[in-house]
């Protein structure tokens, strides 16, 4: 026999809720209540459009840390992919470089397959594209180009995403063109090949249906190539 505990019994309900800084950055641009964090959610509930300044983001950033600080938040830092990153120009870079300074800031991924270039809007010439001073504070990835069998075991995974049945010969057709064209035009020529296929009524791509694609559509070498040799029968 155990004797009963008597009083009352007190429960402790622990809530976790995952926000953004942009929610935040909202929730407060259109302040309706406290500043605490419940208050912060339930503004959140009610979204209108309203600017968000530069003053109300560092305002926010400061409370951020005070939360750190204090134990009740846990930063989890996002991560932003930025493809074709040679397209920025300076004014971009130069937010990137002060932004990366905050403790505040996400992983950053750039993404580029230029060599030396112009920085956008300059006459830097930088390698990818990337002003010296930002490209410093990168570490740069190391990659290898794709060989045959790579690039058919891509094709494949993407005739699977695509819900395409295609058999071994026709992949290794497809790998043929990689070589000569790129994985990007093979990829492309999927589509229009599986409905060939299925005009021939073929429960499959065939290497004839590829063959068959692959005579109407040019890629971007071999365009370039016949419009050489060409030239003068085309408006200057």
């Amino acid at each position: 026999m155990f004797p009963l505990p008597k009083g009352e019994v007190h429960k402790k309900k622990e809530i976790v809720q995952d926000v953004t800084l942009h929610d935040l950055d909202a929730a407060n641009a259109r302040p309706q209540g406290g500043q605490d964090i419940l208050s912060l959610m339930g503004q959140m509930m009610k979204p209108r459009k309203t600017e968000i300044t530069d003053k109300l983001r560092q305002e926010i950033n400061k409370v951020v840390n005070r939360y750190i600080d204090e134990g009740v938040a846990e930063l989890v830092p996002g991560v932003l992919f930025i493809d074709e990153v040679h397209m920025l120009d300076m004014e971009c870079f130069s937010y990137l470089n002060r932004a990366l300074e905050s403790s505040l800031s996400p992983i950053v991924i750039f993404a580029t397959n230029r060599g030396f270039c112009n920085v956008r809007g300059t006459d830097m010439n930088c390698p990818h594209g990337i002003p010296i001073d930002l490209l410093d504070r990168l570490v740069i990835i190391r990659t290898q180009t794709y060989d045959v069998a790579d690039m058919i075991q891509i094709l494949a995974i993407r005739s699977s995403v695509e819900n395409l049945v295609i058999d071994d010969e026709s992949l290794a057709y497809l790998g043929d063109i990689c070589q000569r064209a790129s994985l990007r035009h093979a990829v492309q020529l999927l589509s229009p090949s599986s409905i060939v296929a299925k005009i021939k009524e073929h429960d499959k791509i065939c290497k004839e249906d590829i063959e068959e694609v692959s005579a109407l559509y040019l890629d971007a070498k071999s365009s370039a190539r016949l419009l050489q040799e060409h030239q003068e029968k085309y408006i200057a």
